[in-house]
């Protein structure tokens, strides 16, 4: 009982948290005069000063972490009441948002509490000491804030614009829903190997021959929307280096921190050679 109302009590405070990041953020919004890339930008670097306060203020790093899904949700209904939509711009704005609700609904299946925080966190105080502030800010909170504003960057001048609607719209859209929902069962075949208890690696369903399926559809959903947006507005094509960072991140950072991890284990590295990174392809 105690763990379920250390669970109410912590979505409670980070909700607060948000809505008041999300009210800052509106107001920084309205005075700053620029392109409306540049307010958003802004915008979401303010928010998450405050979520960071936040999470200071409960010594715990993890109060980001739904952030990540629930920041692309708020850029585009505001901007979506803003500006209007038409059926490009509603097709990529509801694929975003069903995208976000979905990962924010995994982040609140797996979050325990406000004691507990992502293993990550407990792992780079442990290695960085003294430095872990600043690297709680720069690389815990800001570095994924700018990685999934440069994902939506293209997607942002798209539904300002509103260009007409296209088949290639719609193959990026397809793509990306199709990448969520790869990362969805993925992530519920996670959940029930971790419920069984069982030892030892999960080699079943899309984990069979890939170790890290739920990062595929991560990737893929930003390459399916900046496709989108290039068909939409040809001349974004360079405004999707985003998707680009994003697998970069997963590429260099999340799956060798994984990887590092899950070594531990007696076996890893038969485990390793059976099965590929991403591609749930059979080796050998």
């Amino acid at each position: 009982m105690e763990q379920y109302k250390d669970r109410g009590w912590a979505f409670v405070f980070i909700a607060l948290v948000y809505v008041v990041a999300t009210a800052i953020a509106f107001l920084v919004y309205r005075v700053v005069f620029a392109d409306v890339w540049a307010k958003v930008l802004v915008a979401d670097v303010v928010a998450t000063v405050v979520v960071f306060l936040g999470s200071l203020t409960m010594k715990n790093a993890s109060v980001y972490d739904a952030y990540w899904s629930v920041q692309p949700i708020v850029i585009f209904v505001g901007l979506a009441l803003e500006y209007g939509v038409n059926f490009t711009t509603a097709t990529l704005i509801v694929v975003v948002c069903l995208w976000g609700i979905r990962l924010t609904a995994n982040w609140v299946y797996t979050f325990k509490g406000i004691n507990w925080q992502d293993w990550r966190y407990a792992m780079l105080k442990k290695k960085t000491k003294a430095a872990y502030p600043l690297i709680n800010f720069l690389g815990i909170h800001l570095f994924p804030t700018l990685v999934v504003y440069c994902c939506v960057l293209p997607i942002i001048i798209v539904v300002t614009k509103k260009p007409q609607f296209n088949f290639g719209v719609a193959v990026g859209a397809l793509i990306s829903v199709c990448a969520f929902t790869w990362q969805g069962i993925a992530d519920v075949q996670m959940h029930r190997f971790r419920k069984l208890k069982k030892k030892g690696f999960n080699r079943s369903g899309l984990w069979k021959y890939s170790r890290h399926p739920n990062y595929l559809g991560e990737i893929c959903m930003w390459w399916g929307m900046a496709i989108a947006c290039v068909f939409a507005l040809p001349r974004v094509w360079c405004l999707c280096f985003g998707a680009l960072v994003n697998t970069l991140m997963f590429l260099f950072v999340s799956i060798p921190m994984a990887d590092k991890r899950q070594s531990r284990k007696a076996g890893f590295e038969q485990y390793k050679s059976q099965t590929r990174m991403l591609l749930p392809i059979k080796k050998g």
